[in-house]
């Protein structure tokens, strides 16, 4: 089956969230499971230092600089490069009209243009670098556009005549609004309009909602979600009309890169059935937050974006209770301004309990998960969520809010049956996250049950391999539904 993903960030050449990582590990598990699969991405270059961004300059080499892209009532053209990820070709859109301004996303109309340019781009690349796709795998908002245009202004290209559309959201509150007076500077004709219309604007996300031959989500649960008020953000109504079309498929996990028994970002490596480097990691991680050495009180960490998503307020309001206990607090990541300002007054306040690093750091993130005994994740809403399943496979116990992935993954911990993998509660309270975190110090002071948490965990499957199945088998359905229906 030939599949090509088509995806605004893919790791390790761009990265601001999950986006990334999924397109990054995705394909390459694909192909090894015998998938003909590329990935299209955008080439950002002029690149300054800006906070969320990742963006690494190394992208293979120019195959051609000709690429003929009909958009904005002229021919525009772009380069295109292209490197191999272990197996799967990433192939880069260059162009510096709409990718040369330094960013990866920035707002408004112009960012609505320059993923319609990509999106169309992507179509007009497929034709260039093999045979016609079975499905291409368009990713969030930002490839929105290319559903649309399959439907409405490639309908009758012999070369699309079999492709299907699989349109995965990544993060529903991310819709890529714009005016609707570019639609036809864009290319499309107005007949498209009530696909794309939202409250007097046009949406991108919704484009590929309404256009795609299927679409999918990161998580079962979060699949359910989508469709109610609460998670929905007002696109509810057209998830449920399409619910039928509607994949929960969870991400994976790339044990290659995130695996204690090898990671090259640790003190000592450590696995489930010898847990004794784990201590190692644990001191390693308080002489860099450079707290007192202390290895039986439990280190509580949390590795996020500071935003109301991920439940901050809720660790903001839970965290001297947390303290009020002996335990440390560490934290990693970068945010609101108010949130910083916070958690920096907590440090302090309290200097050897708490220690903070704001910012972005891959070893770091590896150390916290290996160093850490508890591992908070509270969010308001999770797609799927990764922290959860890194943490599992390090040992590190979760405490999460049953919400979307994390409901998926996390099962609460029985001191009778010894079942379960972390703690896991549904109320959006800081009173529920402590009761929880309570519960947590019942079994972390008793040592063998402790190591029993810590197993179940690490022996779970959470690889992209298992996820790469699943996609797989999602692709051959997909393609039946679209010979059947013609769309």
């Amino acid at each position: 089956m030939r599949i090509i993903l088509a995806s605004s960030e893919v790791v390790p050449y761009s990265k601001t969230g999950g986006l990334g990582d999924v397109a990054g590990a995705l394909p390459q598990a694909l192909s090894r499971i015998g998938c003909d699969v590329a990935v299209i991405t955008p080439r950002y270059t002029g690149y300054g230092k800006r906070s969320g961004d990742v963006v690494s300059h190394e992208t293979g080499e120019m195959i051609f600089d000709d690429l003929r892209v009909p958009f904005a009532g002229a021919m525009k053209y772009a380069a295109v490069w292209r490197d191999y990820a272990d197996g799967a070709p990433v192939y880069f859109i260059d162009n510096a009209e709409y990718f040369g301004h330094g960013y990866i996303y920035g707002s408004g109309n112009f960012d609505a243009e320059r993923f319609a340019f990509f999106s169309r781009a992507v179509l007009e690349l497929a034709k260039r670098i093999g045979g016609s796709p079975d499905v291409i795998h368009c990713n969030d908002w930002q490839t929105g556009f290319i559903p649309a245009y399959l439907r409405n202004v490639y309908w009758n290209d012999p070369f699309f005549a079999r492709t299907a559309t699989l349109f995965t959201i990544h993060n529903l509150a991310y819709q890529g609004f714009f005016e609707k007076d570019l639609l036809p500077k864009f290319g499309f004709d107005w007949q498209v309009y009530d696909g794309m219309e939202f409250h007097n604007a046009v949406s991108s996300m919704k484009a590929g909602l309404h256009f795609s031959t299927a679409l999918s989500t990161v998580s079962p649960k979060y699949a359910e979600e989508i469709q109610t008020a609460e998670f929905g953000n007002k696109l509810d109504p057209l998830l449920r009309w399409r619910g039928g079309d509607l994949l929960g498929i969870l991400n994976g996990v790339d044990y290659n890169e995130w695996n204690p028994a090898t990671d090259k970002h640790l003190a000592a490596h450590y696995s489930a059935d010898n847990l004794e480097g784990k201590l190692a990691c644990k001191r390693d991680l308080l002489e860099k937050y450079h707290l007192p050495i202390d290895l039986d009180k439990p280190v509580v960490a949390i590795v996020t974006r500071l935003t109301s998503q991920k439940g901050i307020d809720l660790t903001r309001e839970a965290i001297w209770r947390i303290l009020e206990t002996g335990a440390y607090f560490i934290l990693l990541g970068s945010g609101a301004e108010s949130y910083e300002n916070y958690f920096q007054h907590v440090r302090e306040t309290v200097p050897k309990q708490v220690g903070v690093y704001f910012g972005f750091n891959t070893a770091l993130s590896h150390q916290v998960e290996a160093g850490a005994d508890l591992f908070l994740m509270p969010s308001s809403y999770e797609p799927c969520g990764l922290n959860q399943m890194y943490s599992l496979k390090y040992g590190t116990v979760p405490i999460v809010r049953g919400v979307g992935g994390l409901d998926d993954t996390i099962t609460n911990f029985e001191r009778t049956t010894e079942r379960g993998n972390g703690y896991k509660f549904y109320e959006y309270s800081a009173d529920r996250l402590a009761e929880k975190f309570y519960e947590s110090l019942m079994v972390y002071y008793d040592r063998d049950m402790w190591r029993k948490l810590q197993r179940n965990g690490m022996r779970e499957d959470f690889s992209w391999e298992r996820a790469a199945h699943n996609y797989l088998n999602a692709y051959h359905k997909i393609v039946g539904a679209r010979l059947a229906r013609g769309w």
